[in-house]
């Protein structure tokens, strides 16, 4: 019986705000760092500059950049911080599962968008395209 291993993104994930707000580059490194999960390994879970750039097909700083987003809006938290001496890639924590004998914490479920993000959305008046007047 088996199968495959899958990596599941149920709805009250895929339709969060802090999910939407992902940037697409952020999501291909969730995904890969996914795929390092077996079970007991959350929390040594790590993706170097120079492998995600060679896998996901990103500069570097783009995959530093999608680190920070992913540990700002909850997805996953830093455990050990990497170094270049001794070539120690930073390792990770994904917040969706357990780690260390702790459930998981799921802290996106928590992330808001910054406030003037959150008026532009709450605007009253419709889109132009609506009919709406110019101001």
């Amino acid at each position: 019986a088996g199968g495959e291993p899958y990596l599941a993104i149920g709805y009250p994930m895929a339709c969060s705000e802090a999910w939407r707000s992902l940037s697409g580059g952020a999501v291909k490194v969730f995904i890969e760092l996914h795929t390092r999960f077996h079970g007991g390994n959350n929390g040594k879970l790590n993706l170097s500059l120079d492998e995600g750039a060679r896998l996901l097909h990103l500069g570097k700083a783009t995959i530093a950049r999608c680190l920070v987003e992913l540990e700002a809006k909850g997805f996953i938290k830093l455990k050990r911080r990497g170094r270049w001496y001794g070539r120690m890639a930073s390792e990770y924590a994904l917040t969706t599962k357990s780690c260390e004998g702790q459930t998981a914490t799921n802290e996106w479920k928590r992330w808001q968008p910054p406030a003037e993000t959150r008026r532009k959305r709450t605007r009253k008046s419709p889109p132009a395209f609506l009919g709406a007047e110019p101001h």
